[in-house]
């Protein structure tokens, strides 16, 4: 049998590491990830190995050659440009006659594969795809099998809301020549996006084998630590590491211990390692070949490649040491930091945590690093969350950090695109700012500058011009610690997640576009912002029936920009209005959440003392709307959402409402008596945003205050929908209390249970399995129908927890359920 060892990775995500070498050369322990695969098929007698390569080609055959040393049949198959998983296999189709194993050749396994090929020949498959159980399948291609093992959907990296299984794609796969048909030569083709797609649909018999033992996707500097560690630990079944000597310690020939030197595995010592006198090692640590390491140097959980120089009293805590380093004495480097091959660190130096030094780099003596040289930042996995990309200011978030986050979004762009870009009245916001205009132009990208408005009218400024994109800059509503960078696309929308991750691998890549002096961007104020939206929001309303109803009304502005804005046009449509908090205060832009519901009861005590027909709250920037009847009622966000939706079905003679899939059944009882529909989407704005401007929606709103009308424009807009909602009322000749008084009842109930991020994957398989038959359709989460009731399971996309929202009859009733189906989540974590 032959295999087919896919080893074409650049492996950008493991840099400086692979700036010399590709992924599959990166060593785990006393030799490259790509040997232990080797040694892997030849333990089960598969020794005829075809190699695909692209990236750093002669690296990998300088290696191996033709395999004969290692007792192995080596030949290879390489792209002159990338192909893709499956295309890179079917360039190699001239050597496949018979059934064949593919397998990656940078990922760390000790699955059976003997096993696995009997089973796809047992049950007569074209393809077998070998699954894994991981914690966090959020990285990975999920599958999902029915009891015959028999692979039924494929989620491509998902998020929280789809996870319905924690079975992984782990690339290794057994296949027949005849799949190879499916494909066509010289064009890029994935299997877990293309091919096996395909054949689902075609109804090949493709089937999953879930496999037991060890596989680490060494996808990132921290895999790379953990499939290293786990080695020396003996959690990976492969050949031995070398002479063991007690105490966990693996050692090759010619290396010299010092009698006084302490040792406390698991640790690996390559060929001819020295440890010189007072030394101290803690595993798991491994030591590659013919490095040194000086007199009382301590060594703990750390990894040092081969021919390094480690000085006398030099701390290493978690760290990586590449190849040909030198650090000199009293040298301190903290966890996560990684030294590039052939660096120099002088005496006394300390570098910080997670910084990266690149490839031949020198540190001056005494010097301390926080950043990293000369490309690079504190690495996370992810740069967006919820909110955009956010951070602790002058902590995560720092001028230089902005910079580069400009930058890997410019280069994102084409050269000369126009970029507006925003912010709230803070300090913090304005600092940042100035930081992602910096970084912009180095990429050649223009910048427009709206100063200091609305989200909404950036968003609308950005739609109706020629801009490609947006940043919006702001202090968090939730913490004043923390900055919030939003990023928007040319429509004014928020950024698509695959958008989002191509800046991601741009930043984490450290591939930054630098442009010629003359390419540079410009930064200019944009003209008009106020101007061009004030005109459009009176365009998009009936003007004279507003005019003609002098409604009495009261606005609390938040003290935000939306007092710039708003104002002039309530004047313009001949609103009486009461203005409270109208003066714009940066210290004002995060308020906790007791204090905002406190200034709720005060608007709601105003509004009756003044007989208001309406009373609105904004939020800081300008997209929540929060509502006060004339009655002098808070009025929930649900209800009013509710409300205002009842008005536009109304007005539109029926029409599509767009709300999330977390929202009670009221608005679809609300649509079929005015002969509308309802569109579900995920719990999440963007996608909410994404749906409204498709064209048919007439409104739609998630029922925490955004709302959206998107014959305006299709981003949530408090100051256009409270006009609106003037707007409606006045035609309509109703007030907004009728109209809430109207509704009908609904019965809600949420409850936030704890959950480890390791366990969210494991509960939401084990909850689609349980109540398969309960299943409604999924769109976000898991919702399970019970009858006139649901509950909708849905892990938190960014906190260690999981959302259960119940309806039901009763309040009572949702309290029980939500109660109920917690403690089925809690049940499932143990």
């Amino acid at each position: 049998m032959k295999a087919v060892v896919m080893a074409g990775g650049a492996g950008s995500r493991l840099r400086p590491l692979t700036i010399s070498r590709p992924k599959p050369m990166v060593p785990i322990v006393n030799k490259p990830v790509m040997a232990h695969i080797l040694d892997l098929l030849k333990r089960h007698n598969i020794t005829d190995v075809i190699v695909t390569l692209q990236y750093m080609a002669d690296v990998i055959q300088d290696h191996f050659g033709d395999g004969h040393n290692l007792g192995m049949n080596i030949q290879y198959s390489i792209e002159e440009t990338p192909l893709g998983t499956a295309g890179s296999v079917k360039n190699a189709q001239q050597f496949l006659d018979d059934t064949f194993l593919v397998i990656s050749g940078d990922a760390l396994t000790d699955f059976d594969l003997t096993e696995i090929v009997r089973q796809h020949k047992t049950r007569g498959a074209a393809a077998t795809l070998t699954l894994y159980r991981v914690p966090n399948p959020l990285e990975y291609g999920v599958i999902v099998l029915d009891g015959d093992g028999r692979v039924q959907q494929f989620l491509e990296k998902p998020s929280w809301g789809e996870v319905i299984s924690d079975t992984v794609n782990t690339g290794i796969y057994v296949l027949e020549p005849k799949v190879l048909d499916y494909i066509e030569p010289g064009v890029p083709f994935d299997f877990s996006k293309d091919l096996f797609p395909f054949m689902l649909q075609h109804g090949d018999p493709l089937y999953g084998y879930v496999a037991s033992g060890y596989w680490c996707d060494i996808g990132d500097l921290q895999e790379y630590m953990r499939a290293t560690a786990d080695m020396l630990e003996g959690r990976v079944h492969l050949e031995p590491l070398g002479h063991q000597i007690g105490g966990g310690i693996w050692c090759e020939d010619e290396v010299e211990i010092a009698p006084d030197a302490q040792l406390y595995g698991p640790i690996y010592l390559g060929y001819a390692v020295k440890l010189k006198g007072g030394v101290v090692i803690h595993g798991p640590t491994a030591i590659r070949n013919y490095s040194v390491v000086d007199n009382r140097a301590h060594v703990d959980r750390s990894i040092v490649w081969r021919n390094s120089y480690i000085g006398e009293g030099v701390e290493l805590r978690g760290a990586i040491i590449g190849r040909q380093c030198s650090l000199k004495s009293k040298t301190v480097v903290f966890e996560g930091a990684v030294i590039g091959d052939g660096s120099v660190i002088g005496q006394g130096a300390v570098i910080h945590p997670n910084v990266k030094i690149w490839p031949e780099k020198e540190v001056e003596a005494g010097a301390t690093v926080k950043t990293s040289i000369i490309w690079g930042s504190q690495g996370r996995k992810a740069l967006f969350g919820r909110f955009g990309v956010t951070g602790q200011v002058n902590v995560d978030m720092t001028p230089e950090f902005a910079t580069k986050l400009g930058a890997a979004f410019g280069a994102t762009l084409p050269r000369g695109s126009k970029v507006t870009i925003n912010r709230d009245p803070h300090r913090s916001s304005r600092m940042i700012k100035r930081a992602i205009i910096a970084g912009l132009p180095s990429a050649g990208v223009n910048v427009l500058d709206l100063r200091n408005v609305p989200i909404p009218v950036a968003r609308y400024y950005t739609r109706v011009t020629d801009a490609t994109g947006g940043v919006h800059v702001r202090l968090s509503p939730h913490d004043n610690r923390v900055v919030d960078i939003r990023f928007i696309d040319g429509r004014g929308l928020t950024l698509s997640k695959s958008t989002e991750r191509d800046i991601e691998r741009v930043f984490f890549r450290e591939d930054f576009r630098r442009v010629y002096l003359d390419e540079i961007g410009t930064i200019e104020y944009a003209p008009g912002v106020i101007e061009r939206y004030t005109e459009d929001f009176l365009a998009a309303l009936n003007v004279e029936a507003i005019r003609a109803a002098r409604l009495p009304i009261v606005v609390d502005y938040a003290n935000s920009p939306t007092a710039l804005v708003l104002p002039p046009i309530l004047s313009e449509l001949q609103c009486q209005v009461v203005a409270l908090n109208a003066s714009v205060d940066e210290s004002r832009m995060s308020i906790p959440p007791d204090e905002f519901n406190h200034s709720l009861q005060q608007l709601a005590l105003i509004s009756q003392a003044v007989q208001s027909k309406l009373a609105a709250r904004l939020d800081v920037g300008g997209e929540k709307l929060f509502l006060i009847d004339d009655c002098g009622r808070i009025v929930p966000p649900i209800s009013a959402l509710a409300a205002i939706a009842t008005l536009a079905l109304r007005a539109n003679g029926g029409g599509t409402i767009a709300v999330p899939v977390n929202m009670p059944t009221i608005f679809e009882q609300i649509a079929t008596q005015h002969g509308g529909s309802v569109e579900r989407t995920k719990v999440d704005l963007q996608d909410l945003m994404a749906v409204a401007s498709k064209g048919k929606v007439i409104m739609a709103g998630d029922g925490s205050g955004n709302i959206i009308f998107p014959r305006f424009h299709p981003g949530a807009d408090g100051l256009f929908a409270l006009a609106k909602l003037l707007e409606f009322l006045v035609t309509q000749n109703v007030s907004f209390s009728q109209v809430v008084d109207s509704l009908p009842p609904y019965y809600v109930a949420e409850r936030r249970v704890s959950c480890p991020w390791e366990y969210k994957g494991t509960v939401m398989r084990l909850l689609n399995e349980q109540y398969k038959p309960k299943r409604g359709a999924q769109i976000d989460g898991t919702r399970i129908d019970l009858g006139k009731d649901w509950v909708l399971v849905l892990p938190d996309p960014d906190e260690p927890y999981v959302r259960v929202i119940a309806q039901s009859e009763s309040g009572p009733q949702a309290q029980d359920l939500a109660d109920k189906y917690a403690r089925v989540v809690e049940g499932l974590q143990h």
